[in-house]
């Protein structure tokens, strides 16, 4: 008890010190750091980019609108609640995200993961007539069981980004190479299209998941082709005709236009009057989106006790969507020229989930196909993405009850063409094939998983097979290369350095390869490796045996032993304690082979390491050198007459 007080005092005076040493200017670069809109607000150009931004952000809207319904829809929810959604997340990631020109919204894949943790908890059986008022909303209790399973993902899954951020976790996307994000948005994009083959037809059919689910959709689909709605299906050919014939003129005319052409809005205005003047809900028996309640209601927690029973989906909609997102603020990062923390970026996505998740809405993540429609619009700042914030707002409170007519196979066709973007990565294939058949293989088989299952399970996946290919392509390595001795070396090589092999480590040596580096270092000293002339590099030379009797220049090389070896180790990028036994051991093999062993480049942590290492091998200080030129030197002094010398590169092939 006496201890503590004296112990008290010492931290409460620890802490009263760090606090007293904070700076006004520590207080405005974290306010900066955390708040980036804080940097670039001020310094914006009205007159050179309020004009762009404007275009973009009613361009953007109208994106906004149609792929929030649309992915509403997919997440089994009310459509009205991915309004909600593309209206908050882009409004707080405008203010804490460090991309100018991502934006944030409903997305397909985070919708198709939130979509499986509403159908397993809250069934279509489970569905009644109850009206639950809530504000402006009047829903059945059935949406806003649905909707709280939606929120339930989107807040956990927003609280699994900010543990990320707090852990300083942003650092991990290293583990995200291009092949597997690629495939992942591919196979993920697959199965969007999936699950909307059925509004596109109107066949009504129950909800089908798990693994190989895509399959058994189709499967499904085929034996019961004939209860295709036709009306459903003319609305659905003539929308995926027009969007992508307008969409391929936007895209082909885009530096002689201003502006795109709104064919998503002008498509939903023209198919829900025509609805509603042919009367087709009840004439046809067409699905139609039905009742939008206007406004906003009150925010309200979402239901923290199903929060254990969506784990699985939050962890997917959290990764899964982080790592989409992060790849849009690279893009922009590359193209536009200005830095992006990924750290800051977990921490704008996960305020962008948790907030929005007490509006009811569904999860959200970075939208590559709004991100891109700002390229194309010439936008400038977020500045776009409020403009658009503000019309999203209008829909929802003027524009929503005039929705009811929208046919849902309208609404599906939006959402195919709107994933172009993704489904044409297939086309990666071919440069990955060209450049890495490895990162070809790993395409493939992410594709393939994620198709299979879930787009969570294929990024897991993903980054695992990637990792494991790496470790095993660099256990498997070709650690020797012959190169030759440099011009300034060569004209005094055969009178000055005598037997003598130069061997430069340009690799990690640490376990995974440390014995196939000892296995071909050894080698290397009964091997006969003469290649001088015109060919500067050969690979895989130490692999083969070289006859006797080897003519260079007309004269024969009698098979000899070289007498000293000199490891360059300037080029190792980092060793562990096997990589140091390994070279110790070396050392010592050669030792008793006659062969003396020389290092040079070693840094102050490496000639301590083998010194301790080797103490029993006969190292010394007198084997290390600063440089080859500096071992050369010393080895002048000893020798006097010779042979040919060879520099072999011990690099990772």
């Amino acid at each position: 008890m006496t201890s503590q007080g004296p112990c008290r005092k010492s931290y409460l005076h620890l802490l009263w010190k760090r606090l007293s040493s904070i700076r006004a200017s520590d207080v405005t670069r974290w306010w900066l750091r955390r708040i980036p809109m804080l940097e670039w607000a001020p310094k914006y150009k009205l007159r050179e980019y309020f004009f762009p931004d404007l275009i973009s952000g009613m361009m953007l809207s109208v994106q906004q609108v149609a792929q929030g319904l649309a992915f509403a829809v997919m997440s089994s929810v009310h459509p009205v609640f991915g309004l909600y959604g593309s209206f908050f997340a882009p409004l707080i990631y405008a203010i804490f995200g460090m991309s100018r020109h991502v934006i944030t919204g409903t997305f397909a894949i985070t919708s198709l993961i939130s979509c499986a943790a509403v159908e397993r908890l809250v069934p279509l059986n489970s569905s009644n007539v109850t009206n639950n008022s809530l504000g402006d909303l009047v829903l059945s209790d059935f949406e806003m069981k649905r909707i709280g399973v939606a929120a339930a993902v989107t807040f956990l899954g927003g609280v699994i980004q900010m543990s990320m951020f707090l852990l300083n976790l942003g650092s991990a996307t290293i583990l995200l190479s291009e092949p597997v994000v690629s495939a992942m948005t591919t196979g993920a994009a697959t199965h969007v299209v999936t699950s909307q083959v059925k509004f596109l037809l109107g066949i009504k059919m129950p909800y089908i998941s798990g693994p190989l689910g895509m399959f058994y959709i189709y499967s499904y689909i085929f034996k019961n082709i004939r209860m295709v709605h036709i009306g459903a299906l003319i609305f659905s050919i003539l929308s995926l005709v027009v969007l992508i014939l307008t969409k391929e003129l936007n895209e082909k005319y885009k530096s002689k236009i201003r502006f795109v052409i709104p064919i998503d809005l002008a498509l939903i205005i023209s198919s829900s009057l025509i609805c509603y003047f042919a009367d087709m809900p009840k004439t046809h028996d067409l699905d139609v989106v039905g009742h939008v309640p206007k406004g906003i209601p009150l925010p309200q927690a979402p239901p923290m006790d199903i929060l254990q029973d969506v784990v699985v989906e939050a962890f997917g909609v959290a990764l899964v969507g982080y790592a989409v997102s992060i790849f849009l603020a690279y893009n922009s990062s590359k193209r536009f020229k200005y830095p992006v923390s990924e750290n800051q970026e977990l921490f704008a996505h996960g305020l962008s989930n948790i907030i929005p998740s007490f509006f009811f809405c569904i999860p959200n993540s970075g939208a590559p196909v709004r991100t891109f429609l700002l390229y194309n619009t010439g936008s400038k700042t977020q500045v776009a993405a409020l403009i658009s914030c503000f019309l999203v707002l209008f829909v929802i409170y003027v524009v929503t009850p005039l929705l009811y007519w929208l046919p849902m196979s309208v609404l599906a066709a939006i959402i195919i063409v709107g994933l172009k973007g993704m489904l044409i990565q297939f086309r990666d294939l071919k440069k990955y094939w060209n450049v890495d058949t490895f990162d070809w293989g790993i395409w493939i088989c992410t594709y393939l998983v994620t198709i299979c299952f879930a787009a969570n399970i294929g990024l897991l996946f993903g980054v695992v097979f990637s990792i494991a290919v790496g470790v095993l392509r660099l256990s498997r390595a070709k650690v020797l290369r012959v190169v030759y001795m440099p011009e300034e070396y060569s004209a005094v090589t055969e009178d000055e350095y005598p037997e003598l092999k130069i061997v430069s480590i340009g690799a990690p040596l640490f376990f995974l390869n440390a014995k196939r580096f000892r296995m071909h270092i050894l080698e290397m000293n009964n091997k006969i490796v003469t290649r001088r002339g015109d060919c500067k590099h050969k690979t895989e030379a130490l692999l083969k045996t070289m006859p006797k009797g080897v003519y260079e220049g007309g004269k024969p090389h009698r098979d000899r032993r070289y007498k000293t070896l000199i490891l360059d180790c300037s080029g190792i990028p980092f060793l562990d304690f096997t990589g140091v036994i390994t070279l110790t051991q070396i050392s010592q093999n050669l030792r008793e082979s006659n062969t003396d062993v020389l290092f040079s480049g070693c840094s102050a942590s490496l000639v301590k390491a083998l010194m301790y290492c080797g103490s029993d091998c006969g190292l010394k200080r007198e084997h290390f050198f600063s440089t080859v030129r500096a071992a050369l030197d010393a080895l002048k002094v000893k020798m006097c007459t010779g042979s040919s010398v060879e520099v072999l590169d011990a690099t990772e092939a």
